[in-house]
């Protein structure tokens, strides 16, 4: 099922991240940050009215001169709109038309994107309702009268964005071929190790972070297997917008690991895993993809026999929220490797896929219960009932307890640590679902 993506759009100052905040944890759900991962919360994965969506702010759409305005605004602004499906431009009835509002609603025109055009502060409709009507002259449609501050007309605004919800699109059926997103900063080899394993430059390859614009879908057929790999596009880097862009390299992989089902992050081996890694890594780990980390430019390193296990270390020091990651060591220029890609792609998808029978889980359960006792508060102790598994990609698993406030993260941990000594599940993470079963239940 393809989720649409919805980007808050607009000049500085008129309100973007307020209404993004409103809508993300008040109106709707949010998906809380995974502990251990830090990052900007910039997108958000939203429900209204039983449709499922992923939000983006572009809190980053600012000049931060007068001269730079409209190449940076543009730049900036062209890569949440391309990503995006649908698009929210918020403009602000204190301040009026803007000059700046017209230049970015000719960017919007031309993307041929729907837009919906928020009119923000509209705290009261007796005092600002008048002024709403000024901006129909941007000639994009409808203004909606809104106040992010005071969360008025927010239902109305979500009703207008899911009209453009493609339901087609939503619901069709899934795609039997494995999907693989390859992502990571700019310039770490992505595209080069797509051309690699598919044989031809389908892809442009060149030293200049952000040759590639748009996420793009190759097919590669691999012993008989058919593989779609997406490659996330690189980004122009400019000192003066470096932390901006960074932003939009994380907007570009959400909307890229949303249509995935396994993910390679791939790592310049000459740079090593930074934060920047971490956090693209967090993104898949937090919608529950397979992840392998593929360090690339191995070639370039010099190295003894202990090099890759400091090396693999020092990447589960850092991605050590994801222990289940399979790492691979290659490199796209000579092609090191690229065979095991595969393997490792069949083993993880495999992994995705497998579903424990119940009566095998609780009897594992039950041994991890007699070998540490599970928690206790103020003389009460957790009972674990027992647990199913009710999905798979990622494997999900129901366990049934008396008291779900008693069970702490690092007992389920425990579990998942005892489930995964048994069945392996290398490179999917594990999802638990807590539910507490009542004593006149039973």
């Amino acid at each position: 099922m393809s989720k649409p993506v919805v980007a808050i759009v607009g000049r500085p100052n008129v309100g973007k991240s307020t209404l993004f905040n409103v809508i993300a944890g008040d109106t709707i759900s949010i998906v809380k940050d995974t502990p251990g991962v830090t990052r900007d919360r910039i997108y958000a994965d939203c429900t209204w009215l039983d449709m499922n969506f992923t939000l983006i702010d572009t809190g980053g759409i600012e000049p931060e001169s007068q001269d730079v305005i409209l190449s940076q605004m543009r730049e900036q602004a062209e890569i949440a709109i391309a990503s995006a499906d649908v698009i929210i431009f918020i403009v602000d009835v204190r301040q009026g038309l803007q000059d700046a509002d017209s230049k970015v609603a000719d960017m919007l025109r031309r993307s041929r994107k729907p837009v919906v055009l928020a009119v923000n502060k509209v705290d009261s409709m007796a005092k600002f309702g008048n002024d709403v009507y000024e901006f129909y002259n941007l000639g994009i449609g409808d203004p909606l009268p809104v106040s992010a501050a005071s969360r008025l007309g927010i239902g109305d605004l979500l009703d207008a964005v899911a009209k453009y919800f493609d339901a087609e699109k939503m619901e069709e059926e899934e795609d039997d071929r494995p999907r693989i997103a390859v992502v990571g900063k700019p310039n770490v080899g992505k595209s080069s190790l797509i051309n690699k394993l598919l044989g031809e430059n389908r892809v442009i390859v060149s030293d200049i972070a952000g040759t590639t614009r748009d996420a793009v879908d190759t097919e590669i057929v691999h012993n008989g297997t058919s593989y779609v790999f997406i490659d996330t596009a690189g980004l122009r880097r400019k000192n003066k917008i470096k932390e901006e862009l960074e932003r939009y390299s994380i907007i570009r992989t959400v909307t890229a690991v949303e249509r995935a089902d396994i993910v390679v992050v791939v790592i310049d081996a000459s740079e090593g895993v930074t934060e920047q890694d971490a956090k693209i890594a967090g993104i898949a780990h937090e919608r529950g993809k397979g992840v392998i980390v593929a360090v690339n430019k191995w070639d370039a390193v010099e190295k003894n026999d202990k090099t890759i296990y400091q090396y693999t270390n020092k990447l589960k020091e850092v991605l050590s929220f994801m222990p289940y990651a399979e790492y691979i060591f290659i490199s796209a220029a000579t092609g090191q490797r690229l065979g095991k890609l595969f393997d490792l792609i069949d083993t993880v998808r495999q992994n995705q896929n497998l579903r424990v029978a119940t009566g095998v889980l609780n009897e594992i359960i039950t041994e991890a219960v007699a070998m540490q006792q599970p928690p206790s508060d103020k003389g009460k102790r957790l009972k674990i009932y027992y647990g199913t598994q009710v999905a798979v990609k990622p494997p999900t698993f129901v366990i049934f307890v008396n008291n779900k406030e008693l069970m702490h993260f690092s007992y389920t941990r425990y579990l998942e640590n005892q489930i995964r000594s048994a069945f392996g599940f290398r490179g999917t993470p594990l999802k638990f679902l807590i539910r507490e079963r009542k004593v006149k239940d039973q």
